[in-house]
């Protein structure tokens, strides 16, 4: 008699027999909380309102192919074909409120009809989840970080062009400027952008746009910026002084040469610690009409200058030490503005987890506004962790000097861990449908913890 394969493995390599067969069970038991988190923010109607112009054109919706793909990313998965990983599984298309998730092609192709108003809304939207978090913790200083993050592919794709791209060098990308809010981690804003444009490529009206939604929301609210060295001109000074907002940029030293006769000729410096010193200076380029607090900062650093020979021209050099210079309107001692432009780092670690755990940096079709949705879409799903978390627990820090987040997060994969990919059973025992887990006490714990603060208020 011939053996079937699972047979022969369970007799040859003493494993238990294999049987695929449709049992009402679920790899994402923990995909209730988002199911309850969904309907409390009323995720899907919010997405539908979104796209109510090309709904009559599409056989699938197209609020309904975003939400799969925010599934798709919040469960871990990269690749619209990841989707097929899922497809089957009870809990999820209860999430969804589907009987049968489409394919790949339908998913694909749905993306390709997508244009700039779509992306317009959805980015509103994604915005206002940032916006009304703000409002809700009642803040009296908000701060928000610009900075742009290059999102490569190794194809072509509409809207891409080549550009500087430290990581992969040659490849088309996009470079996205992103504004995020220091105080919950959470990405406020995305301005689209091909791979080829200097960091502060529409960063004026960016800018100016970002500040007047936060300042909607309460205007008596200290608002505060931080920047690096590309965003340095005389328009975006001007824009973020007259809008008072309280500011820090980094200054290029390679724009400015008289800097580096500035610090060289410095003969006494204010010591901060063992490791900071500074002195201060109202100064401005020849072509401002208007002087402004600049900052000059030396460092005591144990690593050895790598720079190219060419930079000595402009930036100042002795050995040991690191200089660097800020202007802002701040009127706190030195060593806060220090701290404070420090702490802009923390964005880093955003774009890091939306890159590495929110896949933002795939790239899933030709179409730009299709890849645009997709980017969104991992931009909605890192703010919908971090809502998640906030929502009905109060801060655990103060505002420090850097500006960290008010609360301690999980990473995506760890929530991934503790709670989503969690087996269970779908049964309806009397006809009352039954979610049945693995007796864990720490995950019952965790669970119920997220489900009584996430369940809908009436």
């Amino acid at each position: 008699m011939k053996l079937s394969k699972t047979h022969f493995y369970s007799r040859v390599h003493r494993i238990p027999e294999l049987k695929f067969e449709d049992q009402r069970l679920t790899s994402y038991s923990g995909i209730v909380i988002l199911q309850v988190f969904f309907k409390r923010i009323k995720l899907k109607s919010r997405l539908k309102n979104c796209f109510t112009h090309l709904q009559a054109n599409s056989i699938v919706g197209f609020h309904i192919i975003t939400m799969i793909l925010i599934i798709n990313i919040m469960l871990g998965f990269r690749k619209l074909r990841d989707v097929e990983r899922f497809s089957d599984d009870p809990m999820v298309l209860r999430t969804l409120q589907l009987r049968r998730i489409p394919n790949v092609s339908t998913i694909s192709r749905t993306l390709a009809k997508t244009d700039k108003e779509c992306i317009l809304k959805v980015r509103n939207y994604s915005k206002t989840i940032t916006l009304e978090r703000i409002a809700k913790i009642c803040l009296n200083r908000c701060t928000i970080d610009f900075d742009g993050s290059v999102t490569s592919t190794t194809r072509y794709a509409e809207g891409t062009a080549v550009g500087f791209n430290k990581q992969k060098k040659g490849k088309r990308s996009y470079y996205p400027l992103f504004s995020t809010v220091a105080q919950t981690g959470m990405v406020l804003d995305v301005h689209h952008r091909p791979g080829n444009v200097h960091d502060s490529n529409g960063a004026d009206t960016f800018i100016q746009s970002c500040i007047k939604d936060v300042k909607a929301i309460n205007p008596r609210m200290i608002l505060e910026t931080r920047h690096d060295s590309a965003f340095f001109s005389d328009k975006i000074v001007k824009i973020l002084d007259s809008e008072g907002a309280e500011f820090t940029i980094s200054v290029p030293f390679e724009r400015f040469a008289e800097l580096k006769g500035i610090i060289e000729s410095r003969k006494r410096w204010k010591k901060l610690n063992d490791r900071w010193s500074y002195f201060e200076s109202d100064w401005s380029p020849k072509c401002w009409d208007k002087d402004f607090r600049f900052i000059f900062i030396k460092q005591k650093v144990k690593k050895q200058n790598k720079e190219p020979i060419q930079l000595d021209l402009f930036r100042p050099h002795e050995y040991g030490y690191d200089f660097k210079v800020i202007i802002t309107n701040k009127k706190c001692s030195a060593k806060k503005v220090l701290q404070f432009h420090n702490g802009r780092g923390a964005q880093e670690n955003i774009f890091s987890e939306l890159k590495s755990q929110c896949q933002m940096d795939y790239i899933p079709v030709k179409k730009l506004t299709g890849n645009q949705l997709y980017i969104m879409s991992a931009v909605l799903s890192h703010n919908l962790f971090r809502e998640m978390q906030m929502e009905g627990v109060k801060p655990n820090r103060n505002t420090t000097e850097k500006r960290t987040p008010l609360w301690i997060f999980k990473e995506a994969k760890t929530i991934r861990l503790y709670l989503f990919h969690r087996a269970g059973r779908i049964t309806r025992p009397g006809g009352k449908l039954r979610l049945t887990l693995s007796g864990n006490e720490a995950t019952k714990k965790t669970f119920l913890e997220f489900l009584h603060r996430l369940m809908p208020t009436a």
